[in-house]
């Protein structure tokens, strides 16, 4: 099975969590992830200077949000908040202008912080929200992540429907459906020959899912980075 694997949420409260998964997944054999990192939050130059670092030793940075954070207030929003997202889909609250600056303000962080630009953009939760195909063509990425799959907004959006697995398994709700989900997404992975989308929260190895992340990270013949292009 194939794999990509991404860390979400590399901010400054848990970049010695995020330290700490990278040497678990060394450990087991896995080469450098994709770490999704927040902008906007408040980043000091010792910190600034360990991403440097992790960049500089093979891994990939994206840009994952900005604030990480929101306060639901559209019906749809709050349902999203209470079943899924909890508070952190911050695009859900945005309009389309809003959205647009968002995916350019975290682009143009990353050099201004002698980083290199991100070719991925991941939304808090997957969730991109309301912004359509011909404006996605303006954004600076070349690949963004929802829930459903990956989409390539350069010329005509091209949108592949990848299979995906989280852990983030904090409530007994979330342990038992986490566990029926993730066996189906590994499953429809091995069926397809398409790549598994591995997401990894901060917190991950001390949550309930924690045996079945190291289980189905074993399972994977090939690590592959998130592509430019489709597969």
């Amino acid at each position: 099975m194939k794999a990509l694997v991404s860390i979400h949420d590399c901010m400054p409260e848990t970049l010695e969590r995020v330290e700490a998964l990278l040497a678990w997944l060394a450990d087991l054999g896995v080469p450098p992830v994709t770490l999704l990192v927040v902008p906007g939050k408040d980043w000091q130059p010792p910190e600034l200077e360990r991403l440097r670092e992790l960049s500089k030793s093979g891994h990939p940075l994206a840009a994952h949000g900005w604030h990480h954070h929101t306060r639901p207030r559209r019906l749809y929003h709050r349902l999203h908040a209470a079943l899924l997202s909890r508070n952190v889909a911050e695009h859900l609250a945005l309009d389309t202008i809003g959205i647009q600056a968002l995916l350019r303000r975290a682009y143009d962080w990353f050099p201004q912080n002698d980083l290199p630009a991100p070719h991925l953009y991941v939304p808090p939760a997957w969730a991109l929200g309301t912004i359509p195909a011909a404006l996605l063509k303006e954004s600076p990425y070349t690949c963004m992540e929802t829930t459903r799959g990956l989409i390539f907004p350069q010329n005509d959006p091209i949108f592949q429907s990848l299979p995906l697995t989280g852990y983030e398994a904090d409530t007994a709700f979330r342990a038992i459906f986490l566990k029926h989900w993730n066996a189906m997404q590994a499953n429809a992975a091995q069926g397809s020959g398409k790549p598994l989308r591995i997401s990894i929260h901060p917190d991950d190895l001390q949550l309930r899912r924690a045996d079945q992340m190291k289980a189905q990270l074993h399972a994977v013949t090939e690590f592959l980075p998130y592509p430019e292009a489709p597969f």
